[in-house]
């Protein structure tokens, strides 16, 4: 078996880590609004925009492993 993910897989992991990242630019972004720190905030924020990202990349591969292979997740 090889050690190599297909795009589905990879899609997957980017979706779920771009989620988690986006949670925590959440929490980071909350917590410079609440110290009153606008450079946690601004980082916090970023990162929000970075984990969408990562994840709007990951369904996209999802989506298109699907395409490519449509009875591979049958």
């Amino acid at each position: 078996m090889s050690d190599e993910k297909d795009l589905g897989q990879q899609g997957g992991e980017d979706t779920l880590k771009g989620k988690m990242k986006e949670a925590s630019g959440k929490v980071q972004s909350k917590f410079g609004q609440v110290t009153g720190n606008t450079e946690t905030e601004a980082r916090g924020d970023a990162k929000q925009v970075e984990g969408k990202a990562q994840s709007t990349l990951g369904n996209a591969e999802r989506k298109t492993d699907h395409a490519l292979d449509p009875d591979k997740n049958a």
